[in-house]
């Protein structure tokens, strides 16, 4: 069993004296690590939306309900439960892949291949024709990201030291960022482009093509390819030395029960406040983004509407969300920009209110999806980071895998309702009561940021 030596660390509320000055800041997003960041959060960040915020646009455009829609939305807790079998992805190697391109890699092409062939599912089913084939062609996709994320989380952790994983952060949540923009507006854009002009008459769920959407769905699950390039293409991290284990019993708890185990003891009482930040730090955007695209329809902006502004301004805003997140993190301290990513998460729900209340405005839904793009980035980045620090290398999948799996189910599980919120009290009132969701979060983050020192495992140089 490992025992890597451990060593004290400031808070990250604050910066240290030996913070880099702002060019060797800048300067580490240049390097061959970060740029595959880049391309690899590209790869995660493709499947989420096509499972959860685009499936509901082209479910509510075929006619779907939105407390089912709500409700189907719980595929999303397959996120949720990925720390079950992160322990394997952490320790089983996969004969042939692992013998050619070592665990992390093999792990993440295995993952992808996954996500693909369910991608491809998801383009040949109609929802009109029953729901049951798309759902399981959905879950295959969920599982397979889940898989991605884990082995994609070590392998980010794993590729360079603690002080430059808030730059590794940000361009992975930038990478992430761009592929659900083109998740999401890029496959409306492709729907739109694929579809045949419907007679005159011919309006609402009648309008609906399916083939539209088959086309988009092939164009996404191709789209994939370049986070399969980049892990071909990509050296493995420097493989850890694992020790042996005597039997099936000790195997079992060094993959099992320690890396928790770990966590426990190096945060102690504290371990309580850090899970509970973690657990619903994200809690008012996950919830408030299951019913966006349904808004978006009801409202009655089209897809290509929707596209363009989500690529134009997202994509804009994205980048700058997460650049400034990131370097803010490294300058100024994680724990601040967390506290500055909250504020503006909930805020940014309160400005969708507003969008209700005005009806189809296309100049105001120009200015909400922009501040919300600038806000997640912000807090995405930060929060990444602040994930990474608290990992142990030695069991960095599995622990990642407890964290980012912990920051999504409360938020999915409520998720699920929204449908149903909505169709009872309004989109309104369910815009203001996920910013209201956001406000505890405030005070966690203020306690944790009390927590003065911490230990956690050394470098590796």
């Amino acid at each position: 069993m490992d025992n890597p030596r451990l060593m004290s660390v400031p808070s990250a509320e604050t910066p240290t004296a030996s913070s880099p000055p702002w060019r060797d800041a800048l300067k580490v997003y240049l390097e061959p690590a970060t740029l595959r960041m880049l391309a690899l959060g590209f790869s995660a960040g493709l499947p989420l939306l096509l499972v959860l915020g685009t499936l509901s646009f082209r479910l509510r455009e075929a006619g779907i309900d939105r407390t089912t829609i709500g409700y189907l939305s719980w595929v999303g807790l397959a996120y949720g439960f990925k720390w079950v079998w992160a322990p394997l992805v952490d320790r089983l190697p996969l004969p042939p892949l692992t013998t050619l391109l070592g665990r992390r890699r093999g792990w993440l092409l295995l993952a992808q291949c996954v996500v693909i062939a369910g991608l491809i599912g998801m383009a040949l089913n109609d929802p009109r024709q029953g729901l049951t084939p798309l759902i399981w062609c959905a879950l295959l996709v969920a599982f397979g990201s889940a898989t991605q994320d884990i082995a994609l989380d070590a392998f980010r952790i794993e590729s360079a030291e603690t002080r430059k994983q808030a730059a590794l952060a940000a361009a992975y949540q930038t990478g992430y960022r761009l592929a659900m923009i083109w998740a999401g507006a890029g496959v409306l854009w492709v729907a739109t482009w694929a579809e045949v002009a419907p007679a005159a008459a011919v309006t609402g769920a009648a309008a609906y093509q399916n083939g539209a959407w088959k086309t988009a769905y092939l164009v996404m699950a191709a789209s994939m390819a370049v986070g399969v390039l980049t892990v071909l293409l990509s050296p493995e991290p420097v493989p850890r030395v694992l020790p042996k284990a005597k039997n099936a019993a000790e195997w079992l708890r060094s993959v099992l029960i320690e890396p928790f185990a770990d966590f426990i003891r190096r945060y102690g009482w504290q371990a309580a406040l850090i899970l509970s930040l973690i657990a619903i730090y994200r809690i008012s955007d996950v919830v408030m983004g299951i019913m966006a695209n349904p808004f978006y329809v009801d409202m009655g902006f089209t897809k290509d509407q929707v596209a363009t502004v989500s690529k134009i301004y997202g994509v804009i805003m994205t980048l700058v969300g997460a650049f400034v997140g990131g370097v803010l993190s490294m300058r100024l301290g994680v724990m601040r920009v967390l506290m500055l990513g909250a504020v503006l998460s909930a805020a940014s729900n309160l400005l969708f209110a507003w969008l209700a209340s005005r009806g189809h405005d296309l100049t105001a839904l120009i200015a909400v999806v922009s501040a919300d793009n600038l806000a997640g980035g912000i807090a995405s980045a930060a929060f990444i980071a602040y994930l990474s620090s608290l990992t142990n290398i030695s069991y960095s999948a599995t622990q990642y895998a407890l964290f980012s799996s912990l920051m999504l189910l409360l938020p999915k599980f409520i998720a699920g309702y929204s449908g149903a919120f909505v169709d009872a009290f309004g989109y309104s009132t369910f815009f203001i009561s996920t910013a209201v969701l956001g406000l505890p979060v405030l005070v966690l983050v203020a306690l944790a940021s009390r927590l003065t020192t911490t230990t956690r495992p050394a470098d590796r140089q």
